[in-house]
């Protein structure tokens, strides 16, 4: 039984990370739903309430880091909360019709887009679509380092 929930659990946690790495999957709650469904099927034999305490509140952190990150990124670069929305939302459509490349131009083209809609010049819309992408590229950069830093805490309790 033990092994069969490590197979499963290690599942998850790969589809996790994919799951940070394409929007369209929530990784950071597949990776900590992996970490409760080997407690459930050991019997929590080895992970104990203040494991998933302490993961919870690394899971927490997760998505707190996908809004901040978006927010400084764009910020920074002169851009409104519209553009941080127009990157989210253009995500979807990039990665529908561009595959894998749509994760870095569909955020990129929705920041510039609502921009445009709200009236900037072409170049402050180039510069708001640029900083929203580098907060969003740093932001996953940020959640793969804290999930796999859950992972490796995981591995090294059971």
């Amino acid at each position: 039984m033990e092994t069969a929930a490590l197979i499963l659990t290690i599942i998850l946690f790969i589809v996790g990370i994919l799951g940070t790495i394409l929007p369209l999957l929530p990784g950071p709650i597949l990776i900590y739903g992996g970490m409760l469904l080997y407690g459930f099927m050991t019997q929590f034999s080895t992970l104990d309430p203040y494991f998933f305490l302490l993961q919870g509140l690394v899971l927490v952190l997760i998505f707190l880091v996908d809004y901040i990150a978006s927010a400084v990124g764009t910020k920074h670069y002169g851009g409104s909360k519209q553009a941080v929305w127009g990157a989210v939302l253009g995500t979807i459509p990039g990665l529908i019709f561009l595959g894998p490349l749509g994760i870095i131009i569909g955020p990129f083209l929705g920041a510039v887009v609502v921009e445009l809609l709200r009236g900037k010049d072409i170049n402050q819309t180039l510069r708001v679509g640029l900083g929203t992408l580098i907060g969003l590229l740093g932001g996953t950069v940020v959640k793969i380092g804290a999930e796999i830093v859950m992972i490796v805490y995981f591995f090294m309790r059971i």
